[in-house]
């Protein structure tokens, strides 16, 4: 009704329309991503990647699982390929001798570093659609949605 009185459009409709183009985004972002990968790796790759450079080492399988919200299996199976192209290392956990907890590697972290310099053209072609303006009034809608999504995920764990 507001879109009718001037105001902008509301409604359900409206709010899965925004998660609808973020998901596509995501898709192409990926398919993006994935060219300019390693061969051999994957975007779930390089998001292990990338989490581990933001939150530090040492986290186990479960909890990269669950900050994931992907099985455990599933994890596990990300995590031995990237160990297989020895980007992570895997150690015994200290608190609890029967789980083990991920550790980057200096190579781990140069694919990071260099997956991020080989979308650094693609990144600058970005300027075309957005503004640097742009970013700076969307990135913060953004971070606010994810904020309450986790938030959400998490009182529902």
């Amino acid at each position: 009704m507001a879109h009718e009185q001037g105001g902008p459009p509301s409604g359900p409709g409206h709010y899965f329309g925004l998660l609808n183009e973020i998901g596509i985004i995501e898709q192409l972002s990926r398919t993006l991503l994935e060219a300019r990968l390693p061969e051999g790796l994957i975007a779930p790759h390089f998001t292990v990647l990338n989490h581990l450079t933001r939150v530090g080492d040492g986290r186990t399988p479960l909890e990269m699982a669950r900050a994931f919200q992907v099985p455990k299996t599933s994890m596990s199976h990300t995590l031995a390929g990237l160990e297989k192209h020895r980007l992570v290392e895997m150690r015994p956990n200290p608190a609890d001798k029967r789980s083990k907890q991920v550790w980057l590697t200096d190579e781990g972290r140069m694919v990071r570093e260099q997956t991020i310099a080989a979308l650094a053209g693609d990144l600058a072609d970005m300027s075309q659609v957005l503004s640097p303006q742009d970013v700076g009034t969307i990135l913060p809608v953004l971070t606010r949605l994810r904020v309450w999504l986790d938030k959400r995920r998490d009182s529902e764990d």
